[in-house]
């Protein structure tokens, strides 16, 4: 059984499988159609629900005391070791950036924000904010891959319907969201990124190899763009190691 919000309606409808073949795969997804969404009116009670954190982990004082406060914090919930690797896209719009980051998940973006300022680096740190989920799967894999993608074209109540649906028959993605990023750097950026409104997180569990899982997700933006939903891998995330 799954749940789909239906926002068009006002109400949530269960499916269950069994009688609505064409929704087999999707047994043990949590589903959720995304309304329509204005990133500068958003309420700090809704936007503060979480994200992701990756700042390149360095070998010197302040990367050393926020990977403590990451460690540390009661609104983080999960810490990575991750290698980082930006597509060519990802490379001109930020081409100071690190190998190795620490990846964390947070419950807070205000707090998060607070930390991430305190100790900016020369290389940017990227937050990953959600302002919706798609959906969520259960299961026990853990978390080998986050990639992060922006649309080229805003993003339509249609279009992201769309996206959610073709995602969520992907099974290694446990979870797809969408979200906004902010930049934090002692360096002004040589470029402005203009989709900062327009990213889709996808995290990847599965016990495969990093490769395997990249190319999985390249196979999974193609069956989007059959849909004619451009959109763009910005950089993946590998996990190494959890760390908390």
């Amino acid at each position: 059984m799954f749940v789909l919000n239906n926002y068009r309606l006002g109400k949530i409808v269960t499916y269950f499988p069994k009688f609505e073949t064409d929704l087999e795969k999707l047994s043990s997804i949590k589903l959720h159609i995304r309304r329509q969404f204005d990133p500068d009116h958003v309420a700090d009670s809704e936007i503060a629900e979480g994200g992701y954190v990756c700042t390149p982990y360095l070998h010197n004082e302040s990367s050393s005391k926020l990977k403590e406060i990451l460690e540390n914090s009661a609104y983080i919930d999960d810490v990575y070791f991750a290698t980082a690797t930006f597509s060519e896209d990802g490379n001109a719009y930020f081409p100071s950036h690190n190998n190795t980051y620490l990846l964390a998940r947070f419950r807070d973006r205000h707090n998060t924000l607070e930390e991430v300022n305190k100790y900016k680096q020369e290389q940017p740190t990227f937050v990953f904010s959600r302002y919706t989920e798609f959906f969520e799967r259960f299961n026990d894999q853990k978390l080998n891959l986050v990639s992060v993608y922006y649309l080229d074209h805003g993003h339509s109540e249609s279009d992201l319907s769309d996206l959610a649906l073709i995602v969520a028959k992907r099974n290694r993605v446990r979870r797809a969201e969408c979200g906004t990023l902010y930049t934090s750097s002692t360096e002004a950026p040589k470029f402005t990124f203009p989709y900062v409104d327009n990213l889709v997180i996808f995290e990847v569990s599965s016990g495969n190899t990093h490769q395997s899982d990249n190319k999985y997700c390249e196979k999974t933006r193609k069956e989007v763009a059959r849909k004619g939903i451009r959109m763009t891998n910005l950089l993946n995330l590998s996990v190494i190691e959890k760390i908390k």
